[in-house]
């Protein structure tokens, strides 16, 4: 089948790339004429998905980038994975809507459009279809199918891939479940049925909701063992003991990716749109959660105080700009706002992360280091934010005079533990 993926970032990368790895022609559409250039060329972005891997997709004939819109023309299978920000607290569905009304002008009866964007319950059928249908003539489920699968895709797990990890699938009627889930059944290992797309949407929502409060919960407790004088770490290690009823996380310094700070705030603003009702608990989770950057800065505050000395002209270097380990993906991250805050203290801040290239979000006063036992020397501090495999830890516990590890990667008398 001709398969068009709309947009070609951590999310519809890897689709496109194994969709054409199972036989399907594929465009990779993307308005990132600077992404489709690099695609073009071969080169990945995406550390799930190698250089090889669009190389051969490409060589076979079964993947090409494109900015072209014309070239969506013909899809059987088209499916938008776009992002979904929130703008001024509200969210902000244009990208969705774009890409519907470029489908829809290459819609044909008999064709299948899936929305794989994280989005609020309701929008698929309530949004994105009658864009589908207006700019078409067509109308979903009778004429063509039109479903909603959510993206499931978790940068650098060397475990649950794209094809092992069970994907959701929903369709607006009987005929259109059929045909999404026949599209994913050849693309991953297991297929989640469910009954309409606002199922599928909450489904996404509540994964990353139960995620989001549970970090918060922990680092609310993490903040609170320290002044209890009690070491939370091993308090959460002697809970995981238990096999039944408790799961594992831990604290941090902030959420970060676009899921977690972003889609539990689409299901909170959806609650108060249409039920006039606060959601507690995803409002909670945000405050505790979006100021813990705040936490970590007063807490080489508070080392550098017991020093007697200010964080105005000392050198800070920060381990880690990406919002998870082992990714390049800064989105959100919590390691930029702890940058920001330092750096208005007039701290002279450099960072070591040997994953993140993108550097559009960092500030421009940020020096970029390569971890070295000279910049470790030279810093009054080190901060662990993110803890990539490729760090020589080694290297930070013999160099570093004072280490603030907001991970718990470290051990020493020159070790502070979030």
């Amino acid at each position: 089948m001709r398969v068009v993926v709309v947009g070609q970032g951590y999310v519809g990368l890897p689709l496109a790339i194994r969709a054409a790895e199972v036989g399907h022609e594929v465009i990779g559409y993307d308005v990132d004429a600077g992404r489709v250039k690099s695609l073009a060329a071969g080169v990945s972005f995406v550390e799930d998905v190698s250089s090889e891997r669009i190389a051969a997709a490409m060589e076979n004939g079964t993947y090409r980038a494109s900015d072209a819109a014309r070239d969506c023309g013909g899809f059987d299978i088209a499916v938008v994975t776009v992002p979904t920000p929130l703008t001024d607290g509200v969210p902000d569905l244009r990208y969705i809507e774009e890409s519907a009304r470029t489908l829809a002008r290459y819609l044909r009866p008999g064709a299948t459009v899936i929305l794989e964007s994280t989005t609020y319950p309701g929008t698929t059928q309530e949004l994105f279809a009658p864009l589908l249908e207006d700019g078409s003539g067509l109308t979903a489920g009778a004429d063509f199918n039109l479903g909603y699968s959510p993206e499931r895709i978790d940068p650098g797990n060397p475990v649950w891939g794209f094809k092992e990890t069970p994907k959701v699938v929903s369709g607006v009627d009987a005929a259109s479940l059929k045909a999404v889930q026949a599209f994913y059944a050849e693309l991953v290992d297991t297929t989640v049925p469910v009954g309409s797309p606002k199922e599928a949407e909450l489904a996404k929502l509540l994964e990353n909701t139960f995620r989001h409060v549970n970090i918060a919960l922990v680092n609310e407790i993490a903040m609170f063992a320290r002044h209890l004088d009690i070491d939370v770490w091993q308090a959460i290690d002697a809970a995981s003991s238990k096999p039944f009823g408790f799961m594992k996380f831990t604290p941090g310094p902030g959420v970060g990716g676009h899921c977690l700070p972003i889609d539990p705030s689409y299901l909170s603003w959806r609650v108060q749109r249409e039920l006039g009702q606060n959601f507690r608990f995803v409002e909670l989770a945000n405050d505790i959660n979006g100021h813990m950057p705040d936490y970590v800065t007063r807490r080489v505050m508070d080392a550098f105080n017991k020093q007697r000395r200010s964080v105005n002209g000392s050198r800070v270097l920060l381990l880690g700009l990406a919002y998870k380990k082992n990714t390049g993906d800064a989105r959100e991250s919590p390691s930029l706002r702890v940058s920001q805050l330092l750096l208005d203290m007039g701290a002279e801040v450099r960072a070591a992360d040997p994953h993140v290239v993108e550097t559009a979000a960092v500030d421009s006063r940020l020096v970029r280091v390569e971890l070295t036992q000279q910049e470790l020397a030279a810093a009054d501090v080190v901060v662990l934010l993110t803890d990539h495999d490729a760090f020589d830890y080694d290297l930070v516990m013999a160099h570093a005079s004072l280490v603030l590890d907001c991970r718990r990667r470290l051990s020493g008398p020159t070790i502070e533990v979030l």
